[in-house]
């Protein structure tokens, strides 16, 4: 008897220390996200403010440096090709980018890659002919040359994708703003705070659209502005949308609620259209990669047991 009662004191101890043990486990996690969270925000905020200290040291130190770099080269191009240039920026996210700066940085690399050529040619290939040194030195200076150009092109497109993904919702924001009341340029102003974390390249583009129209510029230079720094199909028939809405005295509301529906229905037809694809492209990778090592592993034993049966007679 007096046993049953210890091991039943046991039994109780061991569930009592086991939840208790379960307590501090999880207070102890939630302890510790508390502590990460903290940790991450005064991180976060340090490395806004480092971003910023190394930003004004790049602004005054560097970049004048290829500003100066580049003058010459820029002063011979006509003011066409420097609008050009300047739009490229802006469409890239850079709005303060000028064209001194970016052929200095095209000539830097040019020369820093020739100078890679002759590291190589003095380190590595140390028997190349001069022929073949001078289509080296040529190749390496004309991809250094075009590298910002590169450079320039994939922060078009990821931008352009950002946009693209952001689109419909925001359309959707928009469209509840309108319907309850609120005018186009400020639901375009509340559109831009809510979906700053979401999507900030967007958010960044609704804030340009207001600041245009607070410094006076009408709202079809606004929206046709936008569409030019976007440059998406999308972009333009909303901005179109919206301008003719605007001109003809129509709903805006119900403009809107239509063009939202349609973004929608595109936006879910591209995901399917994705989605069919999925195993045509996981073809490859099941017949180059997964294939064979199952073919191996299913009758390697057996390709063994014969060789062996063979051997062995």
């Amino acid at each position: 008897m007096e046993n049953i009662t210890f091991i039943v004191i046991l039994i109780f101890i061991s569930i009592l220390l086991f939840f208790a043990g379960l307590y501090f486990h999880f207070q102890y996690r939630q302890n510790r996200k508390d502590l990460v969270k903290r940790i991450d925000d005064f991180a976060e905020i340090a490395t806004l403010e480092k971003e910023k200290e190394d930003s004004s040291w790049i602004r005054k130190n560097v970049l004048p440096f290829f500003e100066k770099v580049g003058a010459w080269f820029s002063a011979s191009r006509k003011e066409e090709d420097q609008s050009r240039l300047r739009l490229l920026f802006v469409r890239a996210g850079y709005r303060k980018g000028s064209a001194p700066i970016f052929f200095g940085i095209k000539i830097f690399l040019a020369l820093a890659f020739v100078i890679l050529a002759v590291g190589l040619k003095f380190f590595i290939f140390i028997t190349i002919t001069p022929l073949n040194f001078t289509i080296l030195g040529v190749a390496l200076a004309v991809v250094g040359f075009y590298l910002p150009n590169l450079y320039l092109l994939i922060k078009t497109l990821d931008r352009k994708e950002r946009i693209q993904k952001g689109l419909p919702d925001a359309l959707d924001l928009m469209v509840v703003c309108v319907e309850a009341g609120s005018g186009l340029d400020s639901a375009i102003t509340r559109v831009s705070d809510e979906i700053r974390l979401d999507n900030k390249v967007l958010s960044d583009e609704f804030k340009q659209i207001n600041l245009e129209l607070r410094a006076g510029k009408s709202r079809k230079d606004a929206l046709t502005n936008f569409a030019l720094r976007a440059n998406l199909d999308d972009v333009n028939n909303l901005v179109s949308l919206l301008i003719q809405t605007d001109r003809f005295g129509t709903s805006i509301a119900q403009a809107l609620r239509v063009h939202a529906d349609f973004m929608r229905v595109k936006r879910f037809q591209k995901a399917e259209e994705i989605a069919a694809k999925m195993p045509l492209k996981m073809l490859f990778p099941l017949v180059l990669f997964i294939f064979p090592f199952f073919l191996l592993i299913a009758a390697g034993p057996a390709v063994i047991g014969v060789y062996r049966a063979f051997t062995a007679q």
